[in-house]
């Protein structure tokens, strides 16, 4: 759709220059092109002009670009009179050019767009309809899985159904669930976790006649859940991310090179410690850490909180954990895209507060999960890191990390990942 847009104004300005100069490459259209284009994409990407909906109606995308030509088109008269170079513009050019593009601009997009939909059977979203206990028709496009069939149970106490699922749901935009009443809690709360948009399907709210929920042809669905980030929001987070680690990598790869042979001299075992964590739609990955413990005293389930004056901590170990180098090799978790540089800390599948599971101390435990684990996050610059001896300890994390999510901006990462310096610089990070 950008490169159809593009195309579309490029060539509508290239020919108004060319019947009002007889020249197709001519200053007055290249004037007009590198202001329009531009301002036309920024506000096109901002009013819906590219989106499913867009895509799905393709009459619905040519308004949204026509309002977006419009808009640009006024804000680019406003900014030539406020500089007072109106002058080196050709105003005839200017009004041929955004009638021909507009013209080309809704060609394009309706044969484009209807030739795309028919390719496409008009679905452009992966949708998959989670059926528990209850019959449902599926609709075009849709992905039909069966709870009981793959052993799907949202009430399960166990981290590796989460997994399971997140599998299954991984290349997925939208999760419709369709289960009995008594079920919809469970499964809502299973499914917020996930970074997906989440719908419950409610038969009942036909004859209720309710209002501000999803209707799809005679399936009316709530929406209890949503990602945290859209599409654009995700490419600016992880091209940061990318940026961060790869010059982390390079930075600071002689540094880990000495950390490891020193592991390696200093005590038996494996230089790295690698343990299941959750992540993203709570799917399990290994992070990885420079050992700091004795091989024989490794904690792979994390059931016991390592504390400062650990005695299982090697010597090196005390040292790593106190400057937190221990924790650089999850730079290559980020670049595998496993973790982010900022997000919530990955806790251990065995963590526990009190002899409890994290997840028992708090049933929204699973939501923070709706976004990629980072290496630093907004509980640790507040200070909650370290062991989780009392409940209160994981309740401050977890509320600063759904507070994260809700409140998600580029500026807040950065503020963060100063604020980390800021705490390692001081040497008090454990």
């Amino acid at each position: 759709m950008i490169g159809l847009d593009l195309a579309a104004l490029l060539l509508g300005y290239l020919i108004a220059g060319t019947l009002r100069t007889g020249h197709v490459f001519q200053v007055q259209s290249l004037r007009l092109i590198g202001v329009m284009i531009p301002t036309f994409i920024g506000v096109a990407f901002n009013n819906g002009a590219y989106s499913i909906v867009s895509l799905e109606r393709p009459g619905r995308g040519i308004a949204k670009a026509f309002e977006a030509l419009m808009f640009s088109v006024a804000a680019v008269i406003a900014l030539l009179f406020y500089l007072k170079v109106s002058t080196d513009f050709s105003r005839l050019i200017f009004g041929i050019g955004t009638v021909f593009g507009a013209a080309l601009l809704a060609l394009s997009r309706w044969c484009v767009g209807n030739w795309a939909g028919r390719s496409h059977n008009w679905s452009f979203e992966n949708t998959l309809v989670l059926v528990d206990g209850i019959t449902v028709v599926p609709r075009h496009g849709e992905v039909i899985v069966f709870a009981d069939e793959i052993a799907l149970n949202p009430a399960a106490d166990d981290p590796s159904i989460l997994d399971k699922l997140s599998k299954i749901i991984r290349h997925c935009e939208r999760v419709v669930v369709a289960c009995p009443q008594e079920r919809r809690v469970a499964w809502a709360h299973m499914l917020k976790g996930c970074a997906i948009d989440v719908e419950i399907v409610s038969p009942e709210l036909l004859t209720l006649g309710a209002v501000g929920i999803r209707t799809d042809h005679d399936r009316k669905t709530l929406v209890v859940s949503s990602r945290p980030l859209g599409l654009r929001d995700r490419a600016m987070k992880r091209a940061l991310d990318l940026a961060i680690a790869v010059s982390a990598i390079i930075l600071f790869g002689p540094l880990m090179l000495v950390m490891a042979a020193l592991i390696k001299l200093s005590s038996r075992g494996p230089v790295m410690f690698k343990q299941d964590r959750m992540g993203l739609n709570n799917h399990i990955f290994k992070l990885l850490k420079f050992r700091s413990m004795r091989a024989g005293d490794s904690d792979l389930m994390g059931l016991r909180s390592t504390s400062r004056d650990d005695e299982r901590l090697t010597e090196l170990g005390k040292f790593l954990r106190k400057t937190s180098l221990d924790e650089l090799p999850q730079l290559f978790n980020v670049l595998a895209g496993d973790m982010s540089i900022v997000g919530p800390r990955p806790h251990a599948l065995g963590s526990m507060a009190e002899a409890r599971l994290f997840w028992h101390i708090e049933p929204r435990y699973f939501h923070r999960h709706a976004m990629k684990p980072g290496m630093t996050g907004l509980a640790q610059v507040r200070g909650y890191r370290g062991a989780t001896v009392r409940e209160a300890d994981l309740t401050n994390r977890l509320q600063s990390d759904l507070e994260y999510l809700a409140g998600w901006t580029i500026w807040r990462d950065f503020r963060i990942i100063a604020r980390t310096f800021k705490v390692l610089t001081s040497m008090n990070a454990y």
